[in-house]
């Protein structure tokens, strides 16, 4: 079985900064890709970045410039530096990854970290 396991949310005002990571550990053969989602209170929960295995990256409109996605495939571990937050920003945050183990191609998800940017 594969976990994912987040850290480094919490309450910052606008214009600070925070950190997330996200460590993928259990029977996994490979990484297609790891990312981060988000979900604010009675919104649809969104994509923020991901990092494909290639190094290849994609954020969502919103967020370009201020964040940042970095990946370790030898770790299986993927961090979202977010920079010059907005009370915008404000949702639960989510790692999910696209891998291989002995399911096949499957997508694993994390518990969530909160992350609460005040005006």
């Amino acid at each position: 079985q594969v976990q994912l396991v987040e850290s480094g949310g919490g309450l910052v005002q606008a214009g600070g900064s925070l950190r997330l990571s996200c460590s993928a550990s259990g029977s996994i053969f490979s990484i297609n890709a790891m990312g981060w989602y988000r979900q604010a209170p009675g919104k649809q929960r969104e994509l923020v970045a991901v990092i494909l295995r290639s190094g290849m990256t994609n954020y969502v409109d919103s967020v370009k410039g201020r964040f940042t996605i970095s990946g370790d495939n030898a770790k299986n571990t993927v961090n979202l530096q977010m920079n010059s937050l907005k009370p915008e920003d404000t949702a639960v945050y989510y790692c999910n990854a696209d891998l291989n183990d002995y399911n096949g191609r499957t997508t694993y998800w994390g518990q969530g970290t909160q992350v609460t940017v005040s005006s």
